[in-house]
């Protein structure tokens, strides 16, 4: 299986900006809605999410880099049995000392004393085969296992922070409140609402997809727009109403604005971790009818008065 940081395209050591980046980049590319006839990079996608997801988490990447777990998350047992993870929880079944089968949560102890007979002596724990000590407590019982969904949410609703509704397994539905710096990739974690199990019950895992917008892109924490603007209200000024993804607000636009100018709406962009927000950036269009008769007879007569030359400065 192919190495979670190859995955990515970064190096093992990169630091959190770097896998972030490297991720972004991959999914903006890979995502589904912009390859709808293309199986492998929808396949992609979900294996560059499914190693960011754990190597964005601090305690899972130091356990993976310690080869404590497996590119699923899932832990390795002791003598190269792998487990862990819904569908191949714990280890899996095989043939042990004697004839002996490793079951899901099987305590080693109780096999190899079955064998080799208990360490004579009290408080000293249970003797290993090789005179190594398993402990004297007995092994706390196994949570179930947690159970993974991914969240599509709304554009809009990511950056506002609106509350979702998602359906679990078992029937249940919940509402989610999605957390400050929510991006495509975020994870978050319902205590109690995984498989059952011995010790209780395992946890549900949501990943966040933030879907695409049909008018805005997110650049970092801010909201990108092109807004058109008629050239009447370009040259004059005017306010005009703009959207927003917390809804439509009016913006001034000065007389004489030119297009790829850009104006900015404070606090309109995407909740950051600390809480606070980025803005939205406004770039003016100038919309040019394809055929205005009487604009074209405007023209006509205003360019032989002369006119400025816009490309001067360039030197043409």
């Amino acid at each position: 299986m192919a190495d979670l940081y190859s995955k990515l395209g970064v190096k093992r050591g990169a630091d959190e900006a770097e896998i972030k980046q490297a991720y972004r980049k991959l999914a903006k590319e890979l995502h589904p809605d912009r390859n709808k006839d293309n199986p492998k990079a929808t396949e992609r996608f979900s294996d560059v999410t499914s190693a960011y997801d754990l190597l964005s988490d601090r305690d899972k990447r130091a356990q993976y880099d310690r080869g404590e777990i497996d590119e699923q998350g899932n832990p390795k047992g002791p003598f190269g049995f792998g487990g862990g993870g819904r569908g191949g929880g714990g280890f899996h079944p095989g043939a042990g000392p004697g004839g002996a089968s490793f079951e899901q949560g099987a305590d080693f102890g109780d096999i190899f004393e079955g064998i080799f007979g208990r360490s004579r002596g009290s408080g000293q724990g249970r003797q290993g085969p090789f005179g190594g000590n398993f402990g004297g407590q007995a092994a706390r019982p196994q949570k179930g296992a947690d159970v993974s969904y991914r969240l599509a949410v709304p554009f809009e609703d990511a950056a506002a922070l609106k509350p979702q509704r998602i359906t679990l397994a078992n029937g249940k539905t919940v509402d989610v409140k999605l957390p400050n710096g929510v991006e495509t990739g975020t994870q978050m974690r319902l205590g109690g609402q995984g498989d059952e199990g011995p010790g209780g019950k395992g946890d549900a895992i949501i990943t966040i997809d933030v879907r695409p917008h049909r008018f805005f892109v997110r650049d970092d924490d801010d909201v990108r727009l092109d807004l058109p603007v008629g050239i009447d209200e370009a040259i004059q000024g005017a306010k005009v109403r703009v959207p927003t993804v917390d809804g439509a607000v009016m913006l001034t636009v000065a007389p004489g604005t030119s297009s790829g100018k850009t104006l900015r709406l404070k606090g309109k962009g995407f909740h950051r971790k600390d809480g606070s927000r980025g803005d939205q950036l406004v770039t003016v269009q100038i919309d040019v009818p394809a055929d205005d008769a009487e604009l074209k007879a405007f023209i006509e007569t205003w360019s032989t008065k002369g006119t400025r030359n816009p490309r001067a400065n360039l030197g043409v």
